[in-house]
């Protein structure tokens, strides 16, 4: 008995039935399937509103820019920055204006000066 014959060769093909040429094959079709739409509201890996409040503080400028963070709700993470950057610098440009603006006028000095 011959052992090195049960030992198939590499690359050959196992017998076994064969099918015809002429049986179509099954492929990927295409085609939608039946089922509810895609619906992004119950997408878990979308951009989702965080839903913090946000308080008006009755300065126009500070709250158009707290306003503009809402915009963050609907981006992905790496359009966060943009966005914060965006806020910050009106921040800063609503402070720079508050420091710029005429303050009330400075008391009149209780120091009385003895010069004669």
């Amino acid at each position: 008995m011959n052992d090195a014959a049960a030992v198939p060769d590499e690359g050959a093909v196992p017998e076994g039935p064969e099918r015809p040429a002429d049986e179509p094959v099954d492929e990927p079709v295409d085609e939608p399937v039946d089922g509810p739409a895609y619906d992004p509201a119950y997408d878990l890996a979308a951009p989702a509103p965080l839903g913090v409040p946000r308080t008006p503080t009755g300065n126009a400028d500070v709250d158009a820019a707290l306003d503009r963070l809402a915009d963050a709700d609907h981006l992905a993470t790496d359009g966060h920055v943009e966005v914060y950057e965006d806020v910050h610098r009106g921040l800063r440009d609503a402070l720079t204006a508050l420091d710029a603006r005429p303050g009330p006028p400075a008391p009149p000095s209780t120091h009385h000066s003895n010069r004669s």
